[in-house]
């Protein structure tokens, strides 16, 4: 990457994790890394505060379906799983990945969590299209589709999910992209370094989640939080 960096207009570099054949001890290294990061940054605490959201008037004796996409190694389901347990939800939790390996490792490293399930699907296949659920959750994944697929993608999403889409994404800002080459002088992994920089300039500004947000012809809410992430709900009713 070059010292002198631009967030005008979005990258469209690839990811070293969008290889759907990478594997092995070197993809456990990045997730446990990963979820490690966005904890220590409170970046998960995004996500979950959306979810609140979402569900403030929720019948809780009745059972929800949420799924996941691009969950990884699941350690987002994981905490979704607490907080429902803690606050006396039915919670069914479905993690999705395209990577048969990363979904491999989050059913390892979910083996005690009963609401957890996960699955090998493409969220533009028609597998996907046929699933039924009520909240879609997308912790820093949506950066890595272009705006044209992500309108076409997010419509029928928003059709089914009647409680609302939480997007949790990064904020594409020439501050983020320093501090995390500061912080990347502690991590041991190259990919999480790399593809972590990469993120940041695939990441969005306000106005081009707004843009979406118009084109989707919806309801929406945008909020900037810690560390450079993007809070946005995106609801057929009012948030």
């Amino acid at each position: 990457m070059s010292l002198l960096v631009s967030t005008k207009y979005r990258s469209e570099k690839e990811e070293i994790m969008d290889d759907l054949n990478y594997s092995g001890p070197i993809l456990h290294d990045a997730l446990d890394k990963l979820a490690k990061i966005n904890q220590w940054l409170g970046g998960n605490k995004v996500t979950i505060k959306g979810l609140q959201k979402v569900l403030l008037h929720h019948d809780k004796s009745q059972p929800i379906t949420i799924v996941d996409l691009g969950c990884g190694g699941g350690d987002i389901l994981r905490e979704v799983s607490l907080y429902g347990k803690r606050n006396g939800f039915q919670f069914q939790l479905v993690g999705i990945d395209a990577n048969q390996h990363t979904i491999d490792y989050a059913i390892a490293s979910s083996a005690d969590y009963e609401d957890i399930t996960f699955r090998t699907i493409d969220i533009f296949s028609q597998e996907f299209k046929k699933l039924d659920y009520d909240v879609v959750l997308t912790t820093l994944f949506l950066h890595h589709f272009k705006e044209v697929e992500l309108v076409s993608f997010l419509k029928p999403v928003l059709k089914k999910a009647r409680y609302g889409i939480v997007v949790n994404d990064l904020h594409r800002h020439k501050l983020a992209y320093y501090l995390f080459k500061l912080l990347s002088l502690t991590i041991r992994n190259r990919t999480i370094v790399e593809d972590g920089l990469t993120s940041v300039l695939r990441g969005f500004k306000r106005q081009e989640l707004m843009a979406i947000s118009k084109e989707l012809k919806t309801n929406y809410q945008i909020r900037w939080k810690w560390a450079f992430r993007f809070q946005w709900i995106l609801n057929q009713k009012n948030i």
